[in-house]
């Protein structure tokens, strides 16, 4: 700073002083930007997550503007969050890595599987429909219901029945459904 912006400065009141002498978010932007990027690269080692990081801590600067340190200060504290949020992004990628990872292999295992598999499958889920069609009524909407969680309560409600007779209804039921199963898949 120049004399005259010194002594010009020294002769204002306090309050206009700190005022005058504070960086705008511009300005802080225009000469910070590149440290804070650069930083961020060199950590994240991708340049598009380094602007997203970059944004990230510019945007911060901003909200906080009014709380951050001076101007001797700033470049300092914008570096310590560049470092932060850079290493918060790695840890979140490499969480959602993690999770990725871990989902493709369950739904490659669930919702994948071999055509062999598939088709047996659904064999046995037909089976087990035509079994099921072959049961008298309530018997099948108890059984169903029992196979569904509901309590034996429940099903008494829901099938209008006493709850007496929905616990030899469900027994009955599936000794049936494994009499008639046990024909049409073929097993003894």
């Amino acid at each position: 700073m120049s004399g005259q912006a010194r002594a010009l400065i020294q002769s204002m009141p306090k309050e206009i002083a700190t005022a005058a002498t504070a960086l705008s978010f511009d300005e802080a932007f225009t000469l910070h930007h590149r440290a804070v990027f650069r930083t961020a690269r060199a950590v994240v080692r991708d340049s598009a997550l380094a602007e997203d990081v970059t944004q990230e801590v510019f945007l911060r600067l901003y909200r906080n503007l009014d709380s951050t340190p001076g101007e001797e200060l700033l470049r300092a504290w914008l570096l310590r969050v560049t470092l932060n949020v850079a290493r918060n992004t790695l840890r979140g990628q490499s969480r959602a890595a993690a999770r990725d990872d871990e989902y493709q292999k369950t739904t490659t295992e669930v919702w994948f599987p071999q055509p062999e598999e598939d088709y047996e499958r659904r064999l046995a889920i037909a089976e087990a429909r035509r079994a099921l069609d072959k049961i008298k009524e309530p018997m099948r909407s108890c059984l169903l219901l029992k196979q569904q969680g509901l309590s034996y309560r429940e099903i008494a409600t829901t099938l209008s029945l006493k709850e007496t007779n929905v616990g030899s209804l469900v027994a009955r039921g599936r000794k049936e459904f494994v009499r008639v199963y046990g024909k049409i898949g073929g097993r003894s």
